[in-house]
Order: C-alpha cells, then structure tokens, then sequence
C-alpha cells in the first residue's frame, strides 16, 4: 500500500526493503534532509540501521568494502556534495577493481540549480561512471524506490561491483506515494550468464587428459560462495591449487592440495610450475600483471580454460583455449560430474623439491629470525599462530601487505580483506572497521606500514567512538618500505623521499584512549601478541621493524615468473656522471 512520505523517508525505507543493517558515512549540508530521516531509523521503535560516523569519506567507502568482503552483503555508505562526494572515489575504484558490492549514497544541489556551479556542485555521475559499476542521478522522489533497488540488484548480481547514486536534495525533500520496488531484471544487463555445455564438456576432456594440470584459484570462487564446489573438483581430478591474493580464503590453507600464493612475491614453486603444466585451470581470476610477470612467456605450453562469470575477462590478457563463461558455482559442479577420478602424485611431488628450498632460504630467516631487530614475517607469523588462523586478515598496502598475505593462515571462507587491483594506502584502518561489523563474532586483525597507518589515522577516532575492536599492528620501518626496496633492487639504492619522519604513536594512542604497546626485542613479541588479543576492544601494537626488511621471493617487473629471485641481487653499478661523482 503506498503511503505519502519524503523522498529521505522513501531512502531509509527503500534501504530497509534490501536488507541494510549497517551505514557508514559522513553528513553534509547537501545530504541533511537524508541524515535527519535516519536519525529515527538509528532509534527508537524505527530502529533500522547502525550508522557509523566516519572521520573521512574515503574511509566511510573502505568500510563499507571490509563489511561487503567479509559478510558477503552489500556495504554502503552514505555522504554529501562535492568534496564529500569526491572523497569516495578513490574507494569506488578500490571496489570496482576488485569486484566489491557497495553502494555510496551522495547528496547533490537541487536540480534547480544544476549547472549554475553551485556551492559544493561536481558532475558526481560523470567522474563516477568509468570507474563504477553503474551511476545515477536521482532527480526526483518517485523515482528512489526503483533506483535504490536496481542500485543494489547491479551491485550484488553477476560480477560484483560498486553502485553510486547522486542523490538530489529536491529529491530528498518532494512528497511522494512511496511503494517498495524490487529490481530482478535490467534490460541488456546479463549477469549470470547461461552455461554452455559444449564448454562444459571441452574443458572436461581437457583436464582429464592433463599429465601436469594445475588450478589458479581467485577471489570469484569467494563471490560465487563456490568453495565447497572448489573442493569437490579439486579433489576428483587431484589438482594442484595457487591462489591468488584476494583468493587466498577460497581454499584452505591446509588443505593438500593447496601449492601457495600466485605472483610477484608468492611462492617460489607455484610460480616456477606455472611455465611447466601442461593444462591450466583459471577459476574466477583475471590474470592480473602481478600474477602472470611478462605476458611475452606465461605458461606458453600450456592449454588454459578459463573459468569466469565476465566474459569480458577471456582472452583479455591471456589467450584461452576453452572458456567457460558463467558462474563458478554452477560451472564447477558440471565440469566435475564430467571428470575421471585423477591420480597426479608424481606431479604434485614434484613441487616439494621448490617448496623446501624456498623454505630455506626465505621462510625460515623470515619467520624465525636467531638475532637483529624484529622482521615483518615473524611479526605476522607470531600473530597467526596466537590466533590459530581463526581471525579475519587485513591488510594496507606495501610491505605489510606482502608479508601478511603470506605468513598468515586462511582455514575459513571470507578471512582476507586487502587492496588488490588499486592498491590503496590507507586502506586497512577503515577496512578493518568495515570487517568488525561485518562479521562481528570473529577477531580482526590489520597489519599497517607507517605510511598507510598516516594515511588513515583520523579513523582512530571512529574506532575510538564505536570501540571497534581492531587489533592494529603497527609495522614501523621508519620508510615507505616497498618503495624503499624498489629503489634498492633497481634505482641504485637512491631512496628518495621515502624515509619517514614518524610521531609517538604512544602519545597518539593515548588520546584516542587506545590501548597501545611497543615490542623492540623478539623475546616480548609472543606476550605482547597475547595480551593484545586478550584485551577487550580496540589495540595498537607497534613494532620496531629492520629498516631494510625485504620482501621474497619477488619476480622483478616486466621479468618472466620463472625468473623469481629467491634472494635479492646486488643492485647495477651506478652510472658516472659528468663533472660529478657516482652517488
């Protein structure tokens, strides 16, 4: 039955109508019609929605991608005009590259005084639209019960994505006949594609006449809530497994098949088998540059089937010879009903000669360091055995991304929350908060680099507001630690403008009202880790880090992925300059 109400009315309405639990944003003059609606959907008998005040609305965009990427539920986020609006974009391309369903609600200047550069006026649908998954405008009330509903059928549907909707506060104000609308169908938008069975039964012979058939497993098998399908293929045809970053959860850690990490700084053996298997199996990744080094000499001799539910990712930086379009979830079980019971064991045994000698010489010194300053891999691995890989892994950007993806452990779905395509700094903090409310039985854990934490340190005071309880570590290196590297391994070790000047993070701690403490001697890292686990709340623990920790193995950009370096190479001699000596 309809009922006359304000289009803010018809939002928190239409917002409640999709399932919304939680909003995280930022008000505004442009947005205020909207925040005055929810503040009785925040309370009271009309109770609807927990809001979370950010400090930044790029962090209000992050948290709601560490909501969605844990909980598997759309996150949204709700800001003003203009510079509001702006703020998010970077967090709208975050998601847009790594597939994350979120919706940004943002305020607009009445549509009356559209194109009159207004205070706080920015064409938020044209910035927004080459980097979202569909942007609208909504000009007036009648049209917010339809526009919220396709916001979030495209968002969550198909190939994740984000959603953004420029909202117009005319719109916010107007009276309307509100009726609730639900989205099932959007002309030209296809998003679980059919499955073609004559792919199906292709890519079947295919692996059933492998000799070195290995999977690379990525984050759409996490989005197609396929993992226990995953297993099920896995273990008839008794194939290897890498994973890719953001898929690292898809598969568990300890599970037998699993042969590590893809990519620049993944595993040594998964890497270097790659350019020797004979099928490939790509499921729900898109072949990213960090995956695959040069394109010139990935897996030249091997037949690649290519599982994904955007069409758009086949042969779009790999040539495939079987494509299966559709979603993994459906394509998995068919494919595997298809295939005999497999038997690769001198294949698989073949990777354990790699995996020892990376062990060797890069896991062991990492994560079990005799003497000198701490190391970003004992760091992480003390905290994954402490929680005994039952927490939710987050990560910012640079070194203490690498080395926590890594050394940390993924026995459960949806345990891992980083920036992958974008790479963003700053990322982590609000995404750790994001991933507190969304999955609020499990401990979150987010591993930071100086830089990044500085990226996001405003949102200590969202955590200090809502007592988020994210156990912050702190790895302190006094650099822009990748940066760094970077610059040691192919700049001559020039490191310029990537030292950091750091503050007391204690005294930061102390007025946020944070538990804090510092570890300098590995002999107090076990207790401290302890104690930050066993404290109710919020955490920061800071470690002082070897300034010219390495991140290993690494496959130097631009290189083939055979071609990982176990061990870092003396840098080129730096060139003489005229009139000048060498630096």
């Amino acid at each position: 039955m309809k009922q006359r109400i304000t289009g803010a009315e018809a939002l928190m309405r239409s917002l409640s109508a999709e399932g919304v639990k939680t909003i995280f944003g930022y008000p505004g003059g442009s947005i205020m019609p909207v925040y005055d609606a929810l503040y009785d959907y925040t309370r009271g008998e009309k109770k609807a929605f927990d809001h979370i005040l950010v400090r930044h609305e790029q962090g209000a965009t992050h948290a709601a991608e560490g909501y969605a990427r844990v909980s598997g539920e759309v996150g949204v986020c709700i800001v003003t005009s203009g510079p509001g609006a702006t703020n998010t974009l970077t967090g709208v391309a975050d998601a847009m590259l790594d597939s994350t369903p979120i919706v940004v609600i943002a305020g607009q200047v009445p549509i009356s005084a559209l194109g009159t550069d207004f205070f706080q006026e920015v064409d938020l649908v044209g910035v927004a639209q080459p980097i979202s998954k569909w942007s609208y405008q909504i000009r007036h009330a009648e049209d917010i019960a339809w526009a919220v509903s396709r916001a979030f059928y495209i968002a969550r549907s198909g190939r994740p994505g984000p959603v953004v909707l420029d909202f117009l506060k005319n719109a916010q104000t107007e009276m309307v006949d509100y009726a609730p609308e639900k989205v099932g169908f959007v002309r030209s938008y296809v998003p679980y594609p059919k499955l073609e069975m004559d792919a199906v039964q292709a890519a079947a012979d295919l692996i059933n006449g492998a000799k070195k058939p290995l999977a690379l497993v990525g984050q759409g098998v996490e989005l197609g809530n396929a993992q226990e399908e995953l297993i099920a293929f896995l273990e008839k045809a008794d194939i290897p497994a890498g994973r890719t970053m953001l898929g690292l959860s898809a598969l568990p850690s300890t599970h037998p098949l699993n042969v590590g990490m893809l990519g620049m700084h993944g595993n040594y053996a998964v890497n270097m088998k790659e350019q020797e298997c004979d099928v490939l199996i790509a499921i729900g990744m898109r072949f990213s540059d960090r995956v695959t080094g040069s394109l010139k000499t990935y897996a030249k001799q091997a037949k690649v089937i290519h599982l994904d539910i955007d069409k758009s990712e086949i042969n779009k930086n790999v040539k495939t010879t079987v494509a299966v379009v559709a979603d993994c979830k459906e394509s998995l079980p068919a494919i595997t009903a298809l295939l005999k019971k497999g038997d690769h064991k001198e294949w698989r045994e073949s990777f354990k000669p790699l995996d020892k000698k990376e062990r060797a010489k890069v896991i062991e010194p990492a994560i079990h360091p005799k003497e000198g300053p701490l190391l970003m891999g004992e760091v992480v691995n003390t905290v994954a055995e402490a929680t005994q890989g039952d927490a939710v892994l987050v990560t910012d950007v640079g070194q203490n991304q690498l080395f926590a993806t890594r050394y940390f452990r993924y026995p459960k779905h949806r345990s891992i929350c980083t920036s992958g395509g974008l790479g963003t700094m700053g990322y982590g903090m609000p995404a750790a908060i994001g991933a507190t409310f969304g999955a609020p039985d499990r401990t979150v854990v987010c591993f930071m680099g100086d830089g990044g934490f500085q990226m996001c340190i405003e949102e200590l005071g969202t955590i200090m507001e809502h007592q988020a309880p994210v156990k912050m570590i702190l790895m302190n290196n006094n650099y822009l630690g990748n940066v760094r590297q970077w610059q040691d391994m192919f700049w001559q070790r020039r490191k310029s403008f990537t030292r950091m000047m750091n503050p007391c993070y204690e005294l930061i701690a102390q007025g946020y009202g944070i538990p804090y403490e510092a570890v300098t001697d590995r002999k107090n890292l076990a207790a401290a880790v302890a104690k930050m686990l066993a404290t109710k709340g919020p955490y920061i623990l800071e470690c002082a880090i070897l300034e010219d920790d390495d991140v290993l193995p690494m496959t130097p950009p631009g290189k083939s992925i055979d071609e990982m370096q176990l061990e870092l190479a003396p840098p080129p001699t730096p060139p003489v300059r005229e009139g000048r000596p060498a630096e």
